[in-house]
């Protein structure tokens, strides 16, 4: 023991303590028949170096720095854009109270304000003042911490969003269908009478064209027994020949009026929607029908529908691949 002792000592007096490395122990414990053991233990003893580190983790700036009072390294987490000059120089103070003066300078020698953001004093290289000595900071590389952070940041939004989606997805997922058929519950009592009324114009609509039609037909065949009876029994056919050519020149005239007119060919099935629309317009407006507010209706309606029907869709759900053969 003696011999390890003196090993020792001149060791230690040759290597200054900031700099020494590691030291070997000498441990004595007693034993139950009380003669001593000896052991010899290595424990790494680093120095910390006085210098004021920042580096990146997870996306956030970290400071590292060594309190004067207990000559021991402490590391501050700061958010670049919540934290300023002066709450970063308040915690080192709150941290070590033996700090009567702390202060942020530029290179040049340029106080920098307590009100400026930590973003902004860590784009460029500075000086931080503790008590009487002054550290020369030098920040990361922008553009490489910029990559790095951006990196960090994408992972851990993917992460966040993937637990998120773990964890709350059924529920989520209960509570959008829940919310979608209480609103087309909702959207279909608003849409009942109107349906019924518009349901009721319809048909009225509907019968008042199909008699105009079957007046139609029967002016027409009118037209033909007048034409008829004046042909075979009133005058002869030299005579009524140029009246019948006059009349299907003026149908024919009658129908490029139609064209121009509504821009569409004259056919009679284009003829009797055009007619019903207009008896189903003129009765809605007697009627006080909202039609902005029906069509209002109907949209969110289907909107809503279309929804829940994407809602529902396996894949959206995000299940495994069995689940889904053995749902479909």
């Amino acid at each position: 023991m003696l011999l390890a002792g003196r090993r020792l000592l001149p060791a230690l007096s040759r290597a200054p303590a900031a700099a020494a490395a590691a030291v070997q122990i000498l441990c004595v414990r007693p034993t139950r028949n009380r003669r001593y053991h000896h052991q010899s233990r290595f424990y790494s003893i680093l120095v910390p170096s006085d210098e004021v580190i920042i580096n990146y983790r997870y996306g956030l700036p970290l400071i590292t720095l060594t309190l004067p009072s207990r000559q021991e390294r402490c590391r501050f987490t700061i958010k670049p854009m919540l934290t300023t000059v002066g709450s970063f120089l308040q915690d080192i103070r709150n941290e070590d109270r033996g700090i009567k003066t702390a202060a942020v300078f530029t290179p040049d020698g340029n106080s920098i304000p307590v009100s400026t953001p930590m973003e902004s004093l860590l784009m460029n290289d500075f000086k931080l003042m503790i008590n009487d000595i002054t550290y020369d900071v030098q920040c990361p590389n922008k553009e490489k911490l910029n990559s790095e952070h951006m990196t960090d940041l994408d992972d851990i939004k993917s992460l966040v969003q993937r637990l998120f989606t773990a964890l709350h997805v059924e529920e989520h997922q209960v509570k959008k269908e829940r919310s979608l058929l209480e609103k087309i519950e909702e959207l279909k009592e608003q849409l009942q009478p109107m349906e019924e009324l518009k349901t009721k114009i319809a048909v009225g609509s509907e019968a008042k064209t199909n008699r105009l039609l079957w007046i139609g037909l029967a002016l027409m065949s009118t037209q033909g027994g007048i034409l008829a009876w004046l042909t075979w029994w009133v005058y002869s056919w030299d005579i009524m020949e140029p009246v019948t050519y006059f009349i299907t020149f003026g149908s024919s005239m009658t129908f490029f009026a139609y064209f121009l007119l509504t821009r569409q060919d004259y056919s009679y099935v284009l003829i009797k929607e055009r007619q019903f629309l207009y008896f189903f317009h003129k009765r809605l407006k007697k009627m006080d029908f909202d039609v902005e507010q029906y069509n209002k209706l109907k949209e969110d309606l289907k909107e809503a529908e279309e929804s829940l029907q994407r809602l529902r869709q396996p894949l959206h759900l995000q299940l495994p691949i069995e689940e889904i053969k053995q749902k479909n």
